[in-house]
């Protein structure tokens, strides 16, 4: 079951042929580093935010605590 059981085998090789043909063997090394600087860039903006939370719960923490 790939791909919540939408995409069986064979379709997935008639969209990674389609795909061969649309960008050709040289681009595609190159696609998939830019999606793959894509998705880390996007895991560290998310562990930003929940860094960035997690230091704005100690902070008022700490003020509620000299207060």
């Amino acid at each position: 079951m790939t791909l919540l059981g939408i995409i069986g085998g064979q379709e997935l090789i008639v969209i990674l042929l389609i795909v061969l043909l649309l960008f050709g063997a040289t681009k595609i090394p190159e696609l998939m580093r830019s999606f793959g600087k894509g998705v880390k860039e996007f895991k560290d903006g998310m562990n930003g935010v929940q860094d960035t939370d997690q230091k704005s719960v100690t902070t008022d923490s700490k003020n509620e605590k000299t207060e």
